[in-house]
């Protein structure tokens, strides 16, 4: 691990500017990414902005009936907490599928939303990978890929995004509100937030350098019932292989977002309208221009599968 200054931030305003103004600044708070990264030194900040003393470890009601969750408050408290475990149920199963306790119990919501893909090549730092560095190149393009993904990749980047929790709340349309380093607050929808990789598949999200998450606001409960099926390769302490977070009516009508198999979560609202008609048409419309590779085609009938899986639990509720 290369040497690094750091600090303690008074205030999200004060935490944006110093980052906006120091070169190769980091904000920290759990840690349970960054600190792994900075030891293989695939991150290498110069200085850490210490931000758990901010407040914004708290779930609070909006005045519409749905809940803000504090960027800092933790994974185990965000999946205990009987709100979000009544109307939120989706949530709270995607994060009690992530990780391990003691990682849950360090976790922010804010560090889940930004943490960074396991694609292999990624984390080999003699293998050129155009998210560590970009203009390298992509190893995993030819290379071993039966992890990564199927759909929304590019000629630069087949890697996924490694969360739960910001699978369901692509399913729950959730928002992500930020400040910057003039102290101005933005609102933006979990569907801008998080980038396909295109050309720059180092850029992973809308924010702007120095940008701070200051938390999580998830609209007015929906009702229906809520489902978090996640596949992988043992049952526990694995990233998803596929899987699905789903919103599903009594009509059958509803919402899903795939995990696993793309640069983002992975959710196409025109394919829910194909609902009542089964996994099958669902998964078409979810996953067409889908590009497998040969050690990843499977994803695409897993994916169906586990929505088939779903479905019928709906079904039979």
């Amino acid at each position: 691990m290369r040497a690094f200054t750091y600090e303690r931030a008074d205030s999200a305003r004060d935490a944006a500017a110093r980052a906006a103004s120091t070169p190769g600044a980091k904000f920290i708070a759990g840690g349970t990414n960054l600190l792994d990264l900075m030891k293989l030194e695939i991150e290498t900040p110069r200085h850490l902005i210490d931000v758990n003393g901010l407040g914004f470890d708290r779930i609070e009601k909006t005045g519409d009936g749905g809940l803000r969750i504090g960027a800092l408050v933790r994974n185990t408290d965000l999946a205990a907490d009987m709100r979000v475990r009544k109307d939120y149920g989706v949530l709270s199963r995607a994060l009690l599928a992530g990780a391990s306790g003691q990682l849950r119990n360090k976790a922010t919501t804010a560090g889940n939303l930004l943490q960074r893909t396991r694609c292999p090549y990624f984390y080999d730092t003699n293998q050129p990978c155009n998210k560590r560095k970009p203009g390298s190149g992509c190893a995993a393009i030819g290379g071993y890929s039966r992890q990564l993904a199927v759909i929304g990749s590019s000629e630069s980047c087949i890697a996924t995004h490694p969360s739960d929790m910001a699978v369901a709340l692509r399913a729950l349309d959730a928002t992500v509100e930020t400040v910057n380093a003039a102290g101005q607050a933005r609102a933006i929808p979990i569907a801008d937030f998080h980038r396909l990789p295109g050309d720059t598949p180092h850029i992973e999200t809308a924010l702007a350098p120095g940008e701070f998450i200051t938390g999580v606001t998830l609209p007015k409960p929906m009702g229906g019932r809520h489902y978090y099926e996640k596949v992988r390769d043992r049952a526990s302490y694995a990233f998803a292989l596929v899987s699905v977070a789903a919103v599903i009516h009594k009509d059958g009508t509803g919402r899903v977002a795939l995990g696993g198999v793309a640069h983002k979560p992975w959710r196409v609202e025109a394919a829910e309208t194909a609902m009542p008609e089964g996994a099958r048409a669902v998964s078409a419309r979810l996953l067409a221009g889908a590009r497998p590779t040969h050690d990843n085609a499977f994803k695409v009938p897993l994916a169906e599968r586990a929505l088939a899986a779903v479905m019928m639990q709906a079904r039979t509720a």
